[in-house]
């Protein structure tokens, strides 16, 4: 019985110690879907573990530390995607996101910028410059920019240029 435990207990334990980078980063995207965000970062965490170039996991994690308001490991999440891939507009819009929760509003412009040099449809980003710009006084900027959001399908910003551009 003792040799039965102890078998199983190996074959459980090498079980978790073969999975991949990419095991756990579905394991973990499974999880984010369900809502379990905290079980999500813990994954991606696992996934990056065992390849610290996965660009996604870094995203992702960026994405859930931001749900959950961790301002900082998103931020340092979001640098880390940008690290390794320069090219992602996500990445801008997501770093983006955390400079405006922390009032960091020429970041917020620069990151957008760059996300719709890369993605000229973003129209998240193009909302998110009008809200920054606005924030900073540049009401010009900022309406120029709900409009086009307005332009690329945004709802959001039909809202918002009603309420900032009067």
């Amino acid at each position: 019985m003792k040799n039965i435990l102890l078998t199983l207990f190996f074959m459980a334990a090498s079980s978790v110690w073969s999975q991949s980078a990419n095991d756990f980063f579905d394991k973990a995207m499974k999880k984010a879907e369900a809502g379990n965000t905290k079980g999500a970062i813990a994954d991606y965490t696992k996934a990056i573990s065992k390849n610290p170039k996965f660009v996604e996991a870094y995203q992702n994690r960026g994405v859930a530390k931001f749900k959950l308001n961790d301002l900082q490991g998103a931020l340092t999440d979001f640098n880390k995607t940008l690290e390794l891939d320069d090219f992602n507009s996500g990445a801008y819009s997501g770093r983006a996101n955390v400079n405006y929760k922390l009032m960091n509003y020429p970041d917020v412009i620069k990151d957008c910028t760059m996300s719709i040099s890369i993605n000229p449809k973003d129209y998240v980003a193009y909302n998110l410059r009008a809200l920054a710009y606005n924030k900073s006084g540049d009401k010009k900027n900022c309406c120029k920019d709900f409009s086009k959001a307005i332009e690329l399908g945004s709802q959001s910003a039909v809202k918002n240029r009603a309420t900032f551009c009067k």
